[in-house]
């Protein structure tokens, strides 16, 4: 059993990452906590705290821009222009921790998604992924929640800092304004999003591509936003799916990656077997898409999560050789 909790992986490496830089190198992403957090919900809160030392000595993070002026929310004129301003990410963050002190965090949500999704292209969807692992955190903290809260302002914060609509279709809007259910119980957005999920994990696994992290991102973008989709009120829940959908797409665009639905998929172990795979590999890109892979074979059971992420260690897994 481990000695470690969940709670305990994720505050510990949540106070020691607090600090951090949002990115690395060449504008890299910052994955620290978003991995740390999946490998404690998968079980591994044991192996947290080595994983963040390995990741603090191997990354050089930049440093936090420093904070300029307030962004005032109530302000279209201001907000929107700061909206895809990196140097303005401190000011970002800023906003939404004052506003996460005075307001319940799904009111906060439920407010700036409509004005993020647009955006959630920028930086390859990071901003978004990092927002979902943000509220996964805040859900399972409770009521002692002050360093999740922090994280979800950092997500957010990053996600308006690098928000870009580039080569996305803007969504025309409109979802049932009603919590309708499927006879499962199950919402039908985060039905079609469990589908989209399994739709480009099965061209993950079967395309031919130069570089094995980019496309990642067409399966874990959507993923993300089927972790916070139920969190939502109803009428943003079909433009979240749709948004979703459209930026997939256009990622395949992007890495000119043709989807090839007769190619046989590789075999591969079972998910769980998949995940722990990705732990010893210790890349934040394979431990992400095999913590998809194991969650959305619990929505729904579908051989092309197993693969994509089986495919994703054997790529990446050479990197490390």
């Amino acid at each position: 059993m481990a000695a470690l909790t969940y709670s305990d992986a994720v505050s510990e490496a949540l106070t020691r990452l607090r600090s951090v830089g949002f990115e690395h190198g060449r504008s890299f992403v910052n994955h620290a906590p978003m991995a740390a957090e999946a490998m404690a919900h998968m079980g591994y809160a044991d192996e947290v705290p080595g994983w963040v030392d390995r990741n603090l000595r191997s990354r050089s993070y930049h440093d936090v821009p420093e904070r300029r002026w307030a962004i005032d929310p109530t302000d279209p004129a201001d907000w929107q222009a700061a909206l895809g301003e990196f140097a303005r990410v401190a000011d970002w963050t800023a906003l939404f921790e004052r506003e996460l002190a005075y307001a319940p965090w799904t009111e906060v949500l439920a407010h700036w998604w409509p004005r993020l999704l647009p955006g959630m292209s920028g930086m390859l969807t990071h901003g978004v992924i990092r927002t979902a692992h943000a509220v996964r955190a805040v859900v399972a903290a409770g009521d002692d929640n002050r360093l999740q809260l922090g994280e979800l302002a950092q997500g957010l914060g990053y996600w308006a800092a690098r928000h870009s609509t580039r080569g996305v279709p803007v969504d025309p809007g409109g979802g049932d304004a009603e919590d309708v259910r499927d006879d499962d119980g199950r919402d039908p957005a985060a039905r079609a999003l469990d589908e989209l999920v399994a739709e480009y994990s099965g061209v993950y696994a079967t395309v031919a591509q130069h570089n094995p992290i980019p496309l990642i991102h067409a399966v874990t973008g959507p993923a993300a936003v089927r972790l916070v989709v139920e969190h939502l009120p109803p009428a943003q829940r079909w433009p979240s799916y749709r948004t979703a959908r459209a930026v997939s797409r256009t990622m395949l665009d992007w890495f000119h990656a043709a989807p090839r639905p007769a190619a046989p998929l590789p075999e591969a172990p079972d998910v769980d077997e998949v995940f722990a795979d990705a732990v010893q590999i210790g890349d934040e890109h394979t431990i992400k898409l095999a913590e998809v892979a194991v969650r959305h074979d619990g929505y729904a059971p579908d051989p092309r999560h197993a693969a994509a992420a089986h495919v994703a260690n054997q790529a990446i897994g050479r990197l490390y050789l």
